[in-house]
Formats: C-alpha cells, structure tokens, sequence
C-alpha cells in the first residue's frame, strides 16, 4: 500500500537519484528530460502537497455523514456495518506485503505490458465508480433544478424457492441498485475522464481517478476504535521501511506499475507547458492510511459535542509537517525515505499527546463509531445481573431459618 517514489534530480554535472517511500517525491529520469529548476521543484511539491490534504479534509466530512448512514441503517435492519477490526488491521501489512512481493513476482516473470493491460483495464472501470460517486454531489447541484431528477430501479431478483420441509418465501435481490438521471450525467462524465486516461495516460486524468480514489478511500474505509487505528499505523510504518530499505521490491513495482494509484505533477510545468514529462510522484497510500485515522478523529471529536473539533484539525496539521519532514530529509540526505516513518508519529503521537494533555485519554481510547455492537451482549448481561443478586438473597434468607 505504500508507493515508492523515484526521485532524480538533474543537474549539469551529475545525476542524482533517491527514491521515496510513498511520498514518491521526485523527479523522473533525466535521459531524455528537462532538467528540474529549483522553481519547477518548489511548484510540484507544494502542489503535491496541497493535492495530498484535500482528499483528507473533504474524505473525512464525508466520513461523518456515511457513518450517520451506517448508524441509521444499523438501527433499521441490524446490519453490522463494514469496519476494520483488529484482526483486519494486524493482517493489512501482511497481505500488502504478500501483494507487493506478488507483483513483484509477475513483473519479473512475465511481460510488464501485459500485466500493465490487465491492471490498467482493472483500474479502468474502478475509476469510473470512483469518480462518479465523487463527483455526485458537485454535478447534482450544478444542474438546473429545470431538468427533472428521475428515479430508477435496477433490481434481479431470485424468486421463492420450494425444497424440503421449508418453502423459502424470501426474496434474495442478485442486483439491487437505485439510481437517477443526475447519476447518469456523473456517470458519462467519468466515463469520459476514465477513457481520456485509457487512451493518452494524461498526468491531468491521472490525478484525477487518483484523488477519487483517495477520497473514497478515506470516507468509506472506517477504522472503528483508535486501538484498531493505532494497530493499523504501527504495523504499516513497519512495513514502509522494511520494503523501502531492506529490499529493491518497492522500487521496481513503484517502475513497472502503470495505475492511478499516484498523484503526480510535472516539475519542468514552467519550462514545458501541459506537455511536460519530469514528474513528482506522491502515492495515494501515504494520504488514503493516515487520512483514515484522521477521519476517525473527526468523529471522535463529533461525538464530545463541542464546538470545537481539535483532534481532527491538530492531527491534520502534524500530518502536512510529516509530509513536509519527509521532503525535506530526502533532499538533505538523497536516499530513499519511507513516508510513514515520519507520518505514523505524527498522526499517532499528536492525538495521543492532546488527549492527556485535555483529559480525554479515558474517552479517547473507549471511543467507537458503532457501540451498537455492544450494546446487545450488554443487554444479555444485564438480564442476567439481577437474577445472579437474587441468589445471594435466596441464601441468606434459608440461612435466617
């Protein structure tokens, strides 16, 4: 999950190449390309990193409003909602690692095109998804209330089944999906971005299927307490320096794989217009994991109830000076740096920190997003409670006698 990123920095007399865990920060091969001016560096950078926060900042209101969802949907059906558990989080770096060394695996073996065909095809249609459901909201309210917003209803059903001693009279619902004609606009829309992107690989259509991805990443993928959080973060930050300093691993697949999954942005933009070719490159795994746990702290700091939402905007800030640290060492030192070396204290240590410092270490750690869960084995036990106080009685009354 976290990208590697390849940085050359071209020079007349020397060519300089660090390459960077995640935050991918550099420029690209100097054969062939413009040299970066420190003017041109100064813009990707900064670009990078204001691309980086805004999937975060907006992934996460929109986390608020999906977990209200969730907890209405909860109530009505009884439906567990979709969140990472501690077992989930302590095997995500596991399986990101399995995942990583897999391609590695592929692309030394096999063709990197056809590979590349699949993956890019695979990435395709997952965009389209993506950026429709980003772009929602914003294309909804740009079309003229004039043109009507029809519902529809794709449904296939599988009828009642007889068998047995039971007759099934349930229906099960094979697709059942609910859309309207302002969906269908967001839809070619993104169709249109998607295929711009299939066909010329545009840096422009590129950043934008990578910031839907982020942006859905972090509103959708919900971490339910902070220990799952702080799980999550510990084992990653691991992960990150062993791929990016133990092993060459993350280095050729961050080469070889041609997706979405970056943000990038040309370092010669001055110097060579739309058509520029020397990129800085920052993987979508250092914003979509950090921003996650930010988007947990903004729910954590809805449920205080206070005006002010410290926790969100505090770890949110030590999150931009960890993206920052992490530039500024690969610049000093010219070697590879893995993003969430310096993330991980950041986004973990600010939280933590603050939390003492307030009181609220207590409620900070107890805090969930759905304690519904709970609730029920709490009830079981609370029925059983005044039962086991009557026994105690029943004794001491037989005792009296």
């Amino acid at each position: 999950m976290a990208e590697v990123v390849e940085e050359v920095i071209a020079q007349l007399k020397e060519n300089l190449t660090a390459t960077v865990g995640e935050v991918e920060g550099g420029a690209t091969n100097t054969t062939g390309k413009t040299p970066s001016t420190p003017e041109g560096m100064a813009l990707a950078y900064g670009t990078l990193v204001v691309m980086a926060m805004l999937p975060i900042f907006f992934g996460s209101m929109r986390s608020v409003k999906h977990h209200k969802e969730q907890s209405t949907a909860f109530a009505k059906t009884g439906e567990k909602p979709d969140t990472m558990s501690s077992k989930d989080a302590m095997m995500f770096p596991i399986m990101a690692s399995c995942a990583l060394f897999g391609l590695y695996m592929f692309f030394k073996i096999f063709s990197k095109d056809n590979i590349n065909y699949l993956l890019t095809g695979y990435f395709f249609f997952l965009g389209v998804m993506a950026l429709s459901h980003l772009l929602s909201p914003v294309i909804s309210s740009l079309i003229p209330a004039s043109i009507p917003k029809i519902p529809y209803h794709l449904s296939f059903v599988q009828g009642p089944q007889e068998g047995g001693e039971k007759k099934s009279k349930e229906k099960k619902y094979l697709i059942d999906y609910r859309f309207t004609t302002h969906d269908v606009v967001c839809f070619i829309v993104a169709l249109i971005i998607s295929v711009w992107y299939l066909v010329q690989k545009h840096w422009i259509a590129n950043n934008l299927l990578g910031l839907s991805f982020a942006v859905n990443g972090v509103e959708l993928l919900h971490l339910n307490n902070i220990a799952t959080g702080c799980i999550l973060l510990c084992g990653l930050f691991v992960y990150d320096i062993f791929w990016v300093f133990g092993t060459n691993v993350m280095v050729t697949v961050a080469k070889s794989f041609e997706a979405p999954i970056k943000l990038v942005f040309p370092q010669d933009l001055i110097t060579n217009g739309l058509s520029a070719s020397n990129f800085a490159v920052l993987g979508l795994g250092d914003i979509v994991i950090p921003g996650i746990f930010i988007a947990l702290l903004l729910r954590f700091d809805n449920s205080l109830k206070r005006k002010s939402k410290t926790y969100f905007y505090a770890t949110f800030i030590a999150y931009f000076v960890g993206l920052l640290a992490t530039i500024f060492v690969m610049h000093v030192f010219k070697h590879a740096q893995p993003a969430l070396l310096y993330l991980v204290p950041a986004c973990l240590g600010t939280p933590l920190l603050l939390a003492v410092l307030k009181g609220d270490i207590k409620k900070l750690l107890a805090y969930e997003d759905h304690p519904e869960e709970k609730t029920k084995t709490d009830k079981k036990t609370e029925k059983s409670a005044p039962q086991a106080k009557k026994e105690p009685k029943k004794k001491e009354a037989k005792k009296a006698k």
